[in-house]
């Protein structure tokens, strides 16, 4: 209502829940016979464990993700060219993966922001993984990393963090119209399909943190 666009469709998926993002994958199949675009962009820095014994964090920013795309992946080879932007963060520098232990929070003080930028490491090695595995199909994907945006992304952070975090935010991270540029780009942009499965930043691909070039681990 508040855009003017009849288009505009709204149906409900809940990313800390496999079993939703199931059910919707399969009502939007039913209704739906053309997907070109797939942005996954929700996020969360947030403690606690999901129904399905995952972290918040990583099942929200990767794991539900994931699946998701997983469960559109065909509907968008029908439709090529079409594409799949993942937004990461720059935080995956400071990510880890332990894959003995994939999706359970990691130790240690600081254990939701590890989570967060382990999260965002597996966002950008997500993109990689797909990209190879989808050459010759006319369906690219891109991690991309928006900025350091004021949204609500640390609401959940410590009380105490927040009176330290929140005018940092004001006053130096970008807002979301800016923070939705790159992801736009890479959206939308014509000529960018021969770097699919790139890190973009600032409308450009960028070099991302060496264990994100990690095709192994990818």
């Amino acid at each position: 209502q508040e855009t003017g666009n009849a288009e505009v469709r709204f149906m409900q998926l809940d990313l800390a829940s496999l079993r939703s993002v199931r059910a919707f994958a399969s009502a939007f199949l039913r209704q739906e016979p053309h997907l070109h675009l797939l942005i996954n962009n929700a996020g969360v820095s947030a403690g606690g464990t999901t129904e399905d014994g995952f972290s918040l964090s990583f099942q929200v920013n990767h794991l539900g993700h994931f699946l998701l795309t997983q469960l559109l992946l065909e509907r968008l080879r029908s439709c090529a060219p079409s594409r799949v932007v993942i937004v990461a963060s720059r935080a995956h520098c400071a990510g880890r993966l332990r894959l003995d232990a994939l999706g359970t929070p990691p130790p240690g003080p600081l254990s939701t922001f590890q989570d967060y930028c382990d999260s965002k490491l597996a966002n950008v090695l997500h993109a990689r993984e797909l990209a190879t595995r989808l050459q010759g199909t006319q369906v690219t994907c891109y991690a991309v990393h928006p900025g350091f945006v004021n949204t609500e992304l640390f609401r959940h952070a410590p009380l105490w963090l927040k009176p330290l975090f929140l005018p940092l935010a004001w006053l130096l991270f970008l807002d979301a119209a800016e923070g939705a540029e790159t992801p736009l780009h890479c959206a939308t942009r014509e000529g960018i399909e021969r770097f699919s499965g790139r890190y973009f930043a600032d409308c450009r691909p960028q070099q991302p943190w060496p264990p994100a070039r990690d095709d192994r681990l990818a």
